[in-house]
């Protein structure tokens, strides 16, 4: 298994694995999103037809296991087609964070925590691109919070998605998620 199926099986229940990466407390919410809920336009994008505002949605966490030197939120849409699709990457959010605003995903905003990174997505750009699947069945979007053993992963701006999720599951000790869902 590669190390980002590993990321991914770790995350998705399809893998049929528990979470060994549960850790009591360690949780993460949104003012804007419900877990099990729907996208709302402001989160959705606004190209390839969907009239969002690609806003990324405010989030929060609390109780990291002991030993969490940084975080990493990785969201991933399992059900895209040609086996997934990125559609935020961000690394080395320093272990004090516990929340990040609505919006933080707009890199030229500046809202990140200093020294917190973010990678390319999957539509090519850097920070946060949201949702907006073909037309069909709704889309399952997992938003995986990981607390991490290292302060840095020792990738730069713009990293691949695929590196940034091998780093991960290397220095991984505890993860949260909610899915949130999103079709048209």
């Amino acid at each position: 298994m590669t190390a980002l199926a590993a990321v991914l099986c770790m995350a998705l229940p399809a893998c049929g694995q528990s979470n060994t990466l549960a850790a009591p407390g360690f949780g993460l919410s949104s003012a804007d999103l419900t877990p099990g809920g729907r996208f709302g336009l402001r989160q959705v994008n606004d190209t390839g037809g969907c009239r969002g505002r690609n806003v990324s949605p405010a989030l929060a966490w609390n109780h990291p296991p002991a030993g969490t030197h940084s975080f990493a939120l990785l969201m991933f849409d399992p059900d895209a087609p040609g086996g997934g699709w990125w559609h935020w990457v961000v690394f080395d959010i320093p272990a004090g964070t516990r929340s990040l605003p609505a919006g933080a995903g707009n890199p030229a905003g500046q809202l990140m925590p200093p020294g917190t990174l973010q990678g390319r997505n999957d539509f090519g750009s850097l920070g946060y691109g949201g949702p907006c699947p073909p037309p069909g069945a709704p889309h399952h979007y997992h938003l995986m919070l990981f607390a991490l053993r290292v302060a840095k992963l020792g990738l730069g701006v713009g990293a691949s998605p695929g590196k940034v999720a091998s780093k991960v599951h290397a220095a991984a000790i505890a993860k949260a998620e909610m899915t949130v869902l999103y079709g048209r």
